[in-house]
């Protein structure tokens, strides 16, 4: 069969990817194009993305592809994280930077996000756990602190579709990031303006929602002209990076599984046909967000390696620079079990000195704190274990049947320690594949889209064939499981 190719730009919350790939009709193969970083920037207190930047490195990646071997791929596709949004004015001019979600406006707003609409029926509308991050309370935030920018305000854009419309001219609202912002109606998939009105929020700014799969246009003419290029269509993927990512699991076989979406964030839960809504899983905080092929992700975001990552950080302020594959050999060497910390805690969600914070939690939880790097790190890759199977626990709970097997896809994986403490903390076997979920699931919607992968069931077996997996058994189950009692005495999980 003929080869084709796609581009895929993945936009995580510390960098971003241009990443071709070459479909031959059973296997897929991957090249990058072009990388670059994504940063926030505060300003005045206030933390942003800078949008343009990253439309830049955008159009620098589309360049060096039509200059290089792989100029004759067929289509692009961008993801990105979910919950941040753009405006736009009447004119289609941006209404200034949009807002980084870990922005301290929705802490702000505090318990004041309920008094106009309750947790309850936020949940029962919506389906969508309650985290500081939701679109909804950004927005209500703002309508708090700028009201002003929101009555110059005409259309409402999630990143991707942002990102879509610089490179096309049109304005679409795709469904799988929609579905993060809890104003999504998840079983009529269009945005619940009964909610916005109860919220504030003025319901003249949101787009129609349409499905993944389809085309958000063509490059437009002028970047045609400004690239030195032809026409190029632009696909609307699943454009949230974990809806992307789980398109990529390999997983062909009816076997009970749960997954985790291993990054800056740790998405862990299950696939299922239509939304799961009940008192039960509002009280463990599971969300409904959208998938490909009419799929809902229901699952819980836990804070993942952002704790890491921002512990690295603050060594490297104290002018000790550690790869992460240093940092994990400190953390085997470090003395087990020593303390624990519940990683959802508001404490660890913004930037700062991270080491610090675990030291306070361990402290007021009259926990030993940690004396070494060594100890802080596995203190973090132990309590991230234990919360996977805190999460596990719950979700057995909501579907009342025993969860056989973890499928960890990401970048996450690449950290081999951690992903071998999951199976230890779990019981269960854990497999490990793809490290590249997300761009791989964003390439796979864009050759649907092309009529060349025909569904979802063919596109995991394209992932079978063409990536290789890990299987980490687990260890010392006994010891583990006596030290998860311990784990939910300290954090009161």
């Amino acid at each position: 069969m003929e080869k084709t190719r796609a581009l895929a730009f993945d936009l995580g919350a510390s960098n971003g990817r241009g990443i071709i790939g070459t479909f031959d009709g059973e296997k897929l193969t991957l090249d990058e194009i072009h990388r670059f970083s994504n940063d926030s920037v505060e300003v005045y207190g206030d933390l942003h993305w800078d949008v343009l930047r990253l439309f830049f490195e955008i159009k620098k990646g589309i360049t060096k592809c039509i200059n290089s071997e792989f100029k004759d791929f067929k289509s692009i596709g961008i993801d990105t994280w979910g919950v941040d949004y753009g405006l736009l004015d009447k004119n289609g001019k941006l209404l200034g930077n949009p807002f980084y979600y870990r922005d301290e406006r929705t802490f702000r707003l505090g318990e004041k996000a309920y008094e106009r609409v309750s947790r309850q029926e936020v949940y029962q509308r919506t389906g969508i756990q309650f985290i500081f991050i939701n679109t909804l309370l950004q927005l209500m935030a703002q309508v708090q602190e700028d009201p002003d920018i929101l009555q110059r305000a005409q259309t409402f854009l999630m990143m991707p579709d942002l990102l879509n419309y610089f490179l096309t001219g049109e304005r679409k609202s795709e469904y799988t990031n929609a579905s993060t912002t809890m104003m999504l109606n998840p079983y009529t998939k269009q945005w619940d303006f009964e909610l916005l009105e109860k919220a504030g929020i003025p319901t003249h700014l949101f787009l129609p929602v349409c499905e993944p799969g389809g085309y958000a246009g063509k490059l437009s003419p002028k970047l045609q002209e400004e690239l030195g290029c032809n026409s190029i269509d632009v696909v609307n993927i699943a454009s949230h990076d974990t809806a992307s990512a789980i398109v990529s699991i390999p997983a062909l076989d009816e076997e009970d599984y749960v997954y985790i979406s291993s990054g800056t964030w740790s998405l862990m839960g299950m696939e299922l046909s239509k939304p799961c809504i009940t008192d039960t899983g509002m009280t463990l905080n599971f969300t409904n967000e959208g998938g490909i092929n009419n799929t809902i992700r229901y699952l819980k975001n836990i804070m993942g390696l952002w704790i890491i990552q921002e512990t690295r950080r603050q060594w490297e302020r104290e002018g000790e620079e550690l790869s992460f594959s240093e940092i994990v050999d400190l953390a085997m060497e470090a003395k087990p079990f020593k303390g624990f910390i519940d990683p959802d805690d508001d404490l660890f969600a913004t930037a700062g000195n991270m080491p610090k914070r675990i030291n306070e939690y361990l402290s007021v939880t009259g926990q030993p704190v940690c004396e070494t790097k060594g100890e802080i790190a596995r203190c973090i890759f132990e309590s991230l274990a234990m919360k996977y199977r805190h999460t596990l626990e719950g979700l057995e709970a909501v579907f009342g049947k025993k969860i056989k097997r973890i499928n960890i896809i990401g970048g996450g994986i690449q950290n081999e320690l951690l992903c071998q403490y999951t199976a230890n903390a779990s019981g269960l076997k854990t497999v490990t594949g793809p490290v590249e979920a997300t761009a791989i699931g964003n390439l796979l919607v864009q050759f649907m889209a092309q009529g060349r992968i025909k569904d979802l069931k063919h596109a995991r077996q394209v992932v079978a064939n063409s990536f290789p997996v890990k299987v980490y058994q687990p260890e010392n189950p006994a010891g583990w499981n006596q030290y998860y009692q311990k784990f939910k005495k300290v954090t009161k999980l």
